[in-house]
């Protein structure tokens, strides 16, 4: 499909934007290509706040050099880019998991804050635990020690109490 001097001005100037506004960029390969399967990593993407495109190599290269990226060898052949907006290890679980699912994607590398990443950064970035995670780990972190104070404060006032209740039913066993 042929397009006009506009037209890919247009594309470069939206790779752009995209490039501007992502905190990371991901480059997957594909063949046998498959639009269900395409639409669905798609849907995935934008529920996270990402995005996910076919790009055009030749205009990419042009829109990363503008943006200020390094050069790199991942727009060869035919490429689909992810774009995270806001979380980046959530698209990265995405794509992973539609690579680990479908035979005809592959990651061939991207950038993270416009420093160049290669297929296994990706793949660890993916593997690290979910925002949620990290928060509900971090509150048990937190939590704990508070939880042992507030025990240790408590205890020798249960024990004085299973005392006391001891002691009164004491005379009420021996009188029966």
């Amino acid at each position: 499909m042929a397009f006009t001097k506009e037209e890919k001005k247009a594309l470069v100037e939206q790779y752009e934007g995209w490039l501007k506004d992502s905190h990371a960029v991901f480059v997957m390969s594909y063949s046998k290509m498959n639009m269900a399967s395409i639409d669905a990593v798609r849907a995935s993407a934008h529920e996270i706040g990402g995005e996910v495109h076919v790009v055009k190599n030749t205009l990419m290269k042009i829109a990363t050099k503008n943006a200020g990226y390094p050069d790199s060898e991942n727009f060869t052949e035919s490429s689909i880019v992810g774009f995270a907006f806001d979380d980046v290890p959530g698209l990265a679980k995405i794509l992973n998991k539609s690579v680990k699912d479908e035979d005809f994607f592959a990651f061939k590398g991207g950038y993270l804050e416009k420093e160049l990443i290669n297929a296994n950064q990706i793949v660890t970035l993916a593997e690290l635990p979910s925002r949620d995670q990290v928060r509900a780990q971090l509150l048990a972190l937190i939590n704990t020690p508070a939880t042992q104070l507030v025990r240790t404060i408590k205890e020798p006032a249960r024990g004085l109490a299973a005392v006391l209740k001891a002691y009164s039913e004491k005379p009420a066993a021996q009188a029966a």
